[in-house]
């Protein structure tokens, strides 16, 4: 975590500045000698203790090949929510139940499948399941199988990359079987293509190399200082400049700052003092989560109003109460409402007078999650309605993913440069009639985009047309052919 290119900052900000007497931390061998130098300059005492797995852990020499090959206590381990969707589906098809797990799922709905998965007594013997189970959740599982070796990545550079595994990420999937906690005494490890099994055994063969450096991001003292400079710099090109002046030792890197840049932007025309701005900036948010981008711009408005941030606000906003997700879109919806909250409750504990009602927030949260939960429960069901509807084609991914495996594995990664956003054709299934239809049409068809939230998106830009226009021209003139607008008054 404290390599992570994006967000290794906050990971070394809690490490260098936990008021605590004593911290512990859990992490594999290539963070012990980092750590240790790292406390050494702080003048901390470390005491390292190495813990051995009780329980052997073995690679099958023959892949799964078939789901037909299932048996009860395997977890299938997918990387993207499509492929997660397409083998849940599959699964069902072969009357089998089976619980699934992803990441943007809430705490509550992934305890509720590791327990539905891990009951005895519960018909459901199959887990579906991306890497979020490698940390936080005990699960009785007997077989591991790779659906895919292949994970989408952001580099320190962001740029994307589309390569295998790493040894550490394989180490700690493979790990999740054959626990001694679980009633399964003995582990094991496989892949679901013949192709990708040599592929497995090298990635977990290979040494791990130890972490050289943590990552940095600058302060908001630092920025403050370097504005008194550049008065009329904005945030995202402060952070550029700073970044390139910065020099750091080889004990650190600086994390890559597209994340913040990008928030700095969607609320640059919002008027904030500048550390409160920072604060907003490095809130952690999904980009891909149109409404959670939104809500950010929404509640800095707010914030720079004055205007607290109550419950009934909030429950306006989110259009409160919420009705149980009706197919895979809705799903996909509520999660990103959940991210709301979850940035709500990030904020309260930085604005506590205009984020006032955490308390209140968490019990709305809670009953959110049981309505995500019952959503997943009927994940197939869901599914089902949504190929029905054409808002999910899993038949042609399930046929890409295949393709896919053996021919970019073995060569060098395929990068991005320029891409700042982490994304793969499975996370955007195609509609049959895409071609025909706009950009803006077909993300509001696969759920990525509301049309509440591209009205708003489309007035801001005007607005924002309007302004750089106002800047060219001066004042009383206007360019000719053009007609002048006038700007609407800006509404919640």
């Amino acid at each position: 975590m404290i390599k992570d290119p994006a967000r290794g900052w906050a990971w070394t900000r809690a490490l260098l500045g936990l008021c605590a007497e004593e911290v512990h931390l859990c992490g594999e061998s290539a963070a012990i000698d980092l750590v240790t130098e790292l406390m050494y300059t702080t003048g901390e005492e470390v005491e390292v203790r190495k813990y051995k797995r009780l329980t052997p852990i073995s690679v099958l020499d023959q892949a799964l090949e078939s789901l037909d090959n299932l048996r009860p206590g395997d977890c299938i381990v997918c990387f993207s929510k499509n492929d997660i969707y397409s083998v849940s589906r599959q699964i069902e098809i072969r009357g089998l139940e089976s619980a699934v797990i992803y990441g943007s799922l809430p705490p509550g709905t992934k305890l509720a499948q590791a327990k539905k998965f891990n009951d005895p007594d519960d018909p459901c013997k199959i887990l579906v399941a991306t890497d979020a189970i490698g940390m936080g959740l005990n699960l009785s599982i007997r077989r591991i199988i790779f659906y895919s070796l292949i994970k989408p990545t952001v580099n320190e550079k962001g740029e994307k990359e589309i390569e295998p595994i790493t040894t550490s990420q394989a180490l700690q999937i493979a790990g999740r079987a054959g626990r001694f906690s679980s009633k399964y005494k003995e582990g094991e490890v496989t892949t679901m293509n013949r192709e990708d099994l040599s592929l497995l055994k090298e990635i977990l063969n290979r040494h791990v190399e130890p972490i050289k450096a943590a990552g940095l991001h600058p302060t908001a003292e630092q920025i403050e200082m370097f504005a008194y400079h550049l008065p009329d710099t904005t945030l995202s090109n402060l952070i550029d400049i700073f970044v390139d002046f910065s020099q750091v030792d080889g004990q650190y890197f600086v994390c890559n700052m597209d994340d913040f840049k990008f928030s700095a932007e969607l609320i640059q025309h919002i008027p904030l003092s500048l550390r409160v701005r920072y604060v907003f900036c490095t809130a952690p948010i999904n980009k891909k989560q149109p409404f959670v981008c939104s809500s950010l711009l929404q509640f800095a408005r707010q914030y720079s109003r004055n205007e607290p941030l109550t419950f009934s606000w909030l429950r306006r906003y989110i259009k409160w109460p919420i009705l149980p997700p009706k197919n895979i879109k809705d799903l996909m919806d509520l999660e990103a409402v959940h991210d709301v909250l979850d940035l709500y409750l990030w904020l309260s504990y930085r604005f506590i007078d205009m984020f006032p009602d955490a308390s209140l927030i968490r019990d709305l949260q809670k009953e959110l999650d049981g309505i995500i939960q019952d959503g997943v429960h009927n994940i197939t069901k869901l599914i089902k309605i949504s190929e029905a509807h054409k808002l999910l084609n899993l038949e042609s991914l399930s046929a890409e993913n295949q393709s896919r495996l053996s021919g970019t594995v073995k060569g060098q990664a395929r990068r991005v440069r320029g891409t700042k956003t982490l994304g793969s054709k499975a996370a955007e299934p195609p509609s049959p009639n895409a071609g025909e239809k706009s950009l803006a049409s077909r993300l509001v068809q696969q759920g990525l985009l509301t049309a509440d939230v591209l009205k708003q998106l489309e007035k801001e830009w005007l607005t924002q047309q309007m302004e750089h226009g106002k800047d060219r021209t001066e004042p009383g003139t206007h360019s000719k052919g053009t007609r002048r607008k006038k700007k609407e008054p800006d509404s919640d």
